[in-house]
């Protein structure tokens, strides 16, 4: 049997070794996690809305769009690889305001978010809510999305923060195995 590979869109942004580690530290060199967590729920926000529109540059909100698509496929791609980014601490050691989202299970172990949100729903319809919410928030339109944006709205934001601790773990990591 012929074995099919899945086109992710992203061969011109890493080598295909480190495809999802390579994507994610670039996803984080171009946009920063509060800057894109803020720029993500004016999105939603602007989607949701029936008589306005988002006041920023469509070409902003066009390479977000790009940038954000290609870091939830390296999501996909290190949550196929089973790495492990555990950590191990106490419960009562973990600070709420560096949860964010996430709970104490994910934040351990932040493939867990991946795993979540493609059990919940796969590459395609990630592509369709971020397609639509930047469609929706771009003009005025009668209609607002037909689908529940909401679920796929807070899967994105976490997988966001899942790659910002897997990025930090390995930058910590990095510097012990020099030490």
């Amino acid at each position: 049997m012929k074995k099919i590979k899945t086109d992710l869109d992203t061969w011109f942004w890493a080598d295909k070794k480190h495809y999802g580690l390579q994507l994610m530290e670039t996803f984080f060199q171009f946009n920063e996690l509060d800057v894109s967590k803020e720029r993500l729920s004016n999105m939603m926000n602007y989607a949701v809305k029936r008589n306005s529109w988002i006041n920023e540059d469509p070409a902003v909100i066009f390479e977000f769009y790009q940038s954000i698509r290609s870091l939830i496929r390296a999501g996909y791609l290190i949550m196929l690889k089973k790495r492990k980014w555990t950590i191990d601490t106490q419960p009562e050691k973990i600070s709420p305001w560096v949860l964010g989202l996430l709970s104490e299970k994910e934040y351990r172990n932040p493939l867990l978010v991946f795993k979540k949100a493609f059990r919940a729903y796969t590459l395609k319809e990630f592509d369709y809510f971020l397609s639509g919410i930047v469609y929706f928030s771009m003009g005025v339109y009668e209609n607002l999305p037909e689908r529940n944006i909401v679920m796929p709205y807070i899967h994105t934001v976490k997988m966001l923060d899942a790659a910002h601790l897997i990025l930090q773990r390995k930058r910590e990591k990095k510097i012990v195995d020099k030490n």
